[in-house]
């Protein structure tokens, strides 16, 4: 594998988007953190006109063009603009002329560093509400071994059969919230890693939900097939994923939606910090719902324990997959509005696991 020039491997490892433009402003040449901004690839570009891809308005092109004649640069604070998605992005960007070769534009995404900050915020509150959860889980499952234990013996001292029946309910209640505690707590067993293919994983999901739900809900999947295999948890990962999917099956059943789908889509994302680590590539792993969506005063809460917004939900699904998404180095986020809930997760595909708890 040849290795790149010095100056290419430092724009390859910016976080700052370098786009270089002609004098007729199309695309010459893009870095990987430009390509996630404009979620295509340089070499699909190249010879683009930008404002095809990076929607900038009549006045901002103009003064690009005038920065070309008086080879004057500038910079724009807080612009925003749309992607070819179709997206509003926040961005602060830079506009430098280089006389023999044309215009390079930096471009600093705002959205971005507001999405670092909110992941690290959802990293520590679900750090901290494990390690509540955990000390909470020890103060219960001791005196609940006590009093399992001082009804077995009980019930040896016990000649009266019928009597039998009060030492086996406090048998059995001690067991119930044994297993309550256990659930709550997550997989007990650190990620049994090997190499998966993230496909596979969710064909296996699709399957079930297929099953599931005898077929009554339209399954769409947008798959990304340059995501290379990694090293992960296979069955972890399906519960996870699975946890995820069946909350929305069932928000659709209990709203009565009409038509429910749920769209799974898989893209590789470049250049990705998830909290305070940096990534060179991230597999990025959507499932898409057009349920009633999420309450919004839940919205900010749902991944602790024991929060639900359905009657019957336990308020354990979406706590367990941020755990399982947690131990892979990655997590999870969701955005919601009536007739859309999206959960996303983001998982390293450069994995390092010697530390994970």
């Amino acid at each position: 594998m040849p290795i790149k020039p010095i100056h290419q491997q430092i724009l390859d490892n910016l976080t700052t988007s370098v786009i270089l433009l002609d004098e007729q402003l199309f695309i010459q040449y893009m870095n990987p953190a430009a390509e996630m901004l404009l979620q295509a690839s340089s070499r699909r570009l190249q010879g683009k006109a930008i404002h095809e891809w990076l929607v900038f308005s009549e006045e901002d092109l103009e003064l690009m063009k005038d920065a070309l004649l008086t080879l004057h640069p500038y910079s724009k604070r807080e612009a925003r603009l749309m992607n070819a998605m179709g997206q509003e992005l926040l961005i602060d960007y830079s506009v430098n002329i280089t006389p023999t070769i044309g215009l390079l534009l930096e471009v600093q995404a705002r959205d971005r560093l507001l999405r670092i900050e909110r992941e690290e915020e959802l990293l520590t509150r679900h750090a901290t509400a494990r390690s509540l959860v955990r000390g909470l889980a020890h103060e219960i499952k001791n005196p609940l071994g006590g009093i399992r234990g001082a009804a077995q013996l009980l019930e040896r001292e016990l000649a009266d059969e019928e009597l039998h029946d009060y030492t086996r309910v406090i048998i059995d209640e001690a067991d119930r919230l044994r297993n309550l505690v256990d659930r709550l707590l997550g997989p007990h067993k650190l990620p049994h890693l090997e190499s998966v293919n993230i496909h596979a994983i969710l064909e296996r999901v699709c399957s079930l939900v297929r099953a599931e739900s005898a077929e009554r809900i339209q399954l769409t999947r947008d798959y990304d097939p340059s995501i290379p295999e990694f090293s992960g948890d296979k069955e972890q990962l399906i519960q996870a994923i699975l946890n995820i999917v069946r909350n929305a099956m069932q928000a659709m059943h209990e709203s009565a939606t009409e038509q429910p789908a749920i769209i799974i889509r898989t893209r590789a994302l470049r250049q990705m910090t998830l909290g305070t680590e940096r990534h060179r590539l991230v597999c990025s792993i959507e499932i898409i719902d057009n349920g009633p969506g999420i309450p919004e005063e839940l919205l900010s809460s749902i991944f602790y324990p024991m929060v639900t917004g359905r009657a019957e939900g336990s308020g354990l699904g979406l706590s367990i997959a941020q755990s399982i998404i947690n131990r892979h180095r990655g997590l999870i986020e969701c955005t919601t509005e009536p007739g859309q809930t999206r959960f996303q997760l983001l998982i390293p595909l450069e994995q390092n696991h010697e530390n994970n708890r």
